[in-house]
């Protein structure tokens, strides 16, 4: 019956202390003859047990009925205070409104990130989203890494285990166009996975795996990326030996460097009417806007590098476009992204 509601064990005891202020009046009605002000005196004094004066002296019936009254409501005033007490000094009254403005703030959200879990990956994503400016929404289940939790969007935190599917759709799931799944065990993404792409077919979903093998069964169940970290870690660290100025120059441009490189994808249906089935000579992006074209995706899947003039944009074609903050910005006033 209370299941649903915010705070069961206040409603229980109110409900049980409304039960017993009205058997008192109706009692004191009924025994006394009292009307209906003096009944509800009587009723209060009693189960208060403060003791102040009766209304006037009470006959055998009502000595019975009072001694009665007593008994049956003993522990109930108590339980009704201390359950109220508890509630406020153990902050949950503060936590059910915050969590109530938080669930409005995610309502109002489209096209966020949903991260599951704040480990060392979480915080990683986060960071760079953040740079990027793009909301995104934490679902954490440990209540101190909530707690701890002071980024950028820090009230956009939900406290829960995201592989239910209430906290996923709490989450915005269904409006969201990413999920990245970070938790530390390989069942639990799985699960997160399967979850995620059944409720939000169009989904984005990019999922961390530990162990191999499991990487194609996260694929299998609908993740579009898997990231293996021990894997990338240790391949990353030898490039570093072999090729460093390379390797930090990809992390400059893909959004672990500085803030005023943007490194952006160009999708056919990102552009404006005017300038789909153009080509890229078309487009004039290095004259327009400063920015220029280093990748192609075909509509097949493939990737060129530093694509021809001539490549044509068509649907399921993607560029990919190199250059600062304000050329980015301008090549989007630009193309209507």
């Amino acid at each position: 019956m209370f299941s649903n509601t915010p705070f069961p064990k206040i409603y229980i005891a109110i409900g049980l202390l409304l039960l017993i202020v009205l058997v008192g009046i109706v009692g004191f009605m009924t025994v006394e003859n009292y009307g209906l002000l003096d009944a509800f005196y009587m009723t209060v004094i009693t189960v208060a047990t403060v003791g102040f004066q009766e209304v006037h002296p009470l006959s055998s019936g009502g000595r019975l009925f009072t001694s009665f009254l007593i008994i049956i409501s003993f522990g109930t005033f108590a339980y009704a205070i201390s359950s109220i007490t508890k509630y406020i000094s153990d902050g949950e009254f503060k936590d059910y409104f915050k969590n109530k403005k938080v669930n409005a703030a995610i309502e109002k959200l489209e096209n966020h990130v949903i991260i599951c879990g704040f480990g060392r990956n979480g915080k990683q994503a986060a960071h760079v989203l953040k740079k990027h400016d793009t909301r995104f929404v934490v679902i954490e289940e440990k209540k101190a890494i909530v707690l701890a939790i002071n980024h950028q969007y820090a009230d956009l935190v939900l406290e829960g285990d995201a592989t239910l599917d209430e906290i996923l759709l709490k989450a915005g799931v269904l409006k969201a166009k990413a999920l990245i799944t970070t938790l530390p065990i390989d069942a639990d993404n799985l699960f997160i996975v399967l979850t995620a792409r059944t409720l939000n077919p169009k989904l984005t979903i990019i999922s961390r795996a530990s162990e191999d093998n499991t990487d194609k069964k996260l694929k299998i169940a609908g993740a579009n990326n898997v990231i293996m970290p021990d894997k990338l870690g240790g391949a990353h660290m030898a490039s570093l030996v072999m090729k460093p100025d390379v390797m930090e120059f990809v992390d400059y441009i893909t959004g672990q460097g500085g803030d005023n490189i943007r490194l952006e994808e160009i999708t056919f249906e990102n552009l404006s009417e005017e300038y789909q089935n153009k080509t890229i000579r078309d487009l004039e992006v290095r004259n327009r806007s400063g920015a220029n074209i280093i990748g192609f995706k075909t509509a097949q899947g493939d990737y060129i590098i530093n694509p021809s003039a001539d490549t044509k944009i068509i649907p399921d074609a993607k560029l990919f476009v190199l250059g600062t903050s304000d050329q980015i910005g301008k090549l989007k006033d630009l193309f209507s992204l």
